[in-house]
């Protein structure tokens, strides 16, 4: 990772960038998770029309068509995608929760380094929060060994080091300090999204993101594996974190929610005359009620409110002012969703950081 001083009238702003084998991008980052054949958004759309520079996409997915894998193995994953940006990868870790894998750690990181990828995954042990600590810690450990095993394979890539631990913020911090020992360049947070809910509480998450970001160097960016709600993103990165990666686009729009900055909506909690957040997306430019109608429609609507949060947010955190904008959101989030842990739980990581 790399810096830029900035200045602006008598501010210094300093921008941060991810780096990785001759291409940057300014942080924090959203990486938006691109699967084939998905009928939502195509890559030309990602790069073109929504401006990504970088995207997410399932290595074991890849390895395991036998077509496709000899396909990507012969051009390289930036020729089969149609995509020059960042490819990170993920190893098919997450597919665990749906069972065996019957893959090694060395054969998917070997995969991923042989296609080209730029930002490669260990094939780490999931820790949900049901794991007792015995289990807990013993996934942990055994993902840094994995880690460790495989540094030494991932060549011109950059390999992710994967911090588990489940429901214990120990652990968590234990696993961070032992990455860093490792010198990891890149650091994710593995397991969180079990953690993450519709009311709203992101009092662990927050805790967590906060522990790794006083414990790694300064130069290691910290990715939040699966953050995707527009609503959370901004907070996230006021603790810390740098690049954050979701279908989750895709999922709410098939669950028939319209994301906003300040919470999602279904259309019958929506006031189409005098709604709460007035999007200038193309989609909602031919009207929220054809919005509504539409899965694609409202997948791309609320993937350009998360590219909208993002550029916002991650400008007011260069010059200094996110805090504002955060109480913000609570305010407008709470006159909503009155019931919410948001503001809550925000103020109890506020308390924790005066403590």
């Amino acid at each position: 990772m790399r810096y830029q001083l900035r200045l602006c009238g008598k501010i210094v702003s300093m921008t941060r960038f991810l780096s990785v084998k001759g291409k940057a991008l300014p942080l924090p980052l959203f990486l938006p998770v691109f699967e084939l054949d998905n009928p939502f958004v195509d890559i030309d759309m990602l790069g073109h029309d929504f401006g990504f520079g970088a995207i997410m996409t399932n290595a074991f997915f890849l390895y395991k068509h036998r077509e496709r894998k000899a396909e990507v193995l012969n051009k390289g994953i930036h020729e089969f995608l149609g995509f020059d940006g960042i490819v990170v990868t993920d190893s098919g870790a997450f597919q665990q929760f749906s069972g065996p894998l019957y893959l090694k750690n060395k054969t998917i990181v070997a995969f991923q380094r042989d296609i080209g990828v730029d930002v490669i995954s260990p094939l780490d042990l999931i820790t949900p929060p049901g794991d007792k600590r015995t289990v807990a810690r013993k996934k942990m450990l055994a993902t840094i060994k994995r880690i460790e095993q495989v540094l030494p394979l991932s060549g011109e890539s950059t390999l992710i080091g994967v911090g588990q631990g489940g429901r214990f913020l120990d652990l968590r911090g234990q696993a961070m300090e032992m990455l860093a020992k490792l010198g990891v360049s890149y650091a994710a947070l593995g397991a969180l999204v079990p953690f993450f809910n519709r009311n709203h509480d992101m009092e662990f998450v927050g805790r967590v993101i906060r522990q790794a970001r006083a414990i790694l160097p300064k130069t290691v960016p910290i990715h939040l594996y699966g953050g995707g709600d527009p609503l959370e993103l901004p907070f996230y990165m006021a603790l810390g974190c740098d690049i954050f990666d979701s279908s989750s686009f895709v999922h709410y729009a098939k669950g028939g929610w319209y994301m906003t900055p300040y919470g999602a909506l279904k259309r019958e909690e929506m006031d189409l005359k005098n709604p709460p957040y007035c999007c200038c997306c193309p989609q909602c430019a031919q009207g929220m009620e054809k919005v509504y109608q539409d899965t694609v429609s409202l997948a791309r609507h609320n993937l350009w409110v998360i590219v909208h949060t993002m550029k916002k947010a991650g400008e007011l955190l260069k010059e200094g002012l996110l805090n504002e904008h955060l109480m913000h959101i609570a305010a407008k989030h709470m006159e909503l969703f009155p019931s919410s842990r948001l503001a809550g739980s925000w103020q109890a990581l506020e308390l924790d950081r005066e403590a």
